[in-house]
């Protein structure tokens, strides 16, 4: 006596395979994001990198300067930090300097950062030594 089975299908390997073309889709995306702002190649030196919200200012090898990728004046940049500052937003600033850019611009930023009370100033480095 033959006994019929009826057909099966197994969800194991097909939720595997779903979720690997997920995993690969993920990672597609991630390479594919345009990244806009101004490229700078930064200077050589070990640092410890930095997780989370925060204001970016970019000096490009021109000197001309960015915050958060809108272009500014180091006046104007520091209005805005200090408003963001007194409105009791307190997110670390990072300093982006192009290596060909004037150290002088990137040391006044930064003083005048210090100075006007955010703790949290730091210049961004490559992570890598030569």
């Amino acid at each position: 006596m033959k006994r019929s089975r009826k057909a099966r299908l197994e969800l194991t390997p097909l939720l595997d395979v779903m979720f690997l073309v997920l995993v690969f889709f993920i990672y597609c995306i991630f390479d594919m994001a345009v990244h806009r702002g101004v490229k700078v190649d930064l200077p050589d030196a070990k640092g410890v990198p930095e997780n989370g919200e925060r204001i970016v200012i970019t000096i490009g090898a021109d000197d001309s300067m960015q915050l958060n990728g809108i272009d500014t004046t180091k006046e104007d940049a520091l209005a805005r930090v200090m408003k963001l500052q007194a409105a009791n937003v307190k997110l670390p600033v990072l300093i982006s300097g192009d290596r060909k850019s004037s150290l002088g611009l990137g040391v006044e930023l930064l003083a005048a950062l210090k100075e006007a009370g955010v703790e949290a100033a730091s210049i961004q480095v490559s992570g890598k030594r030569k």
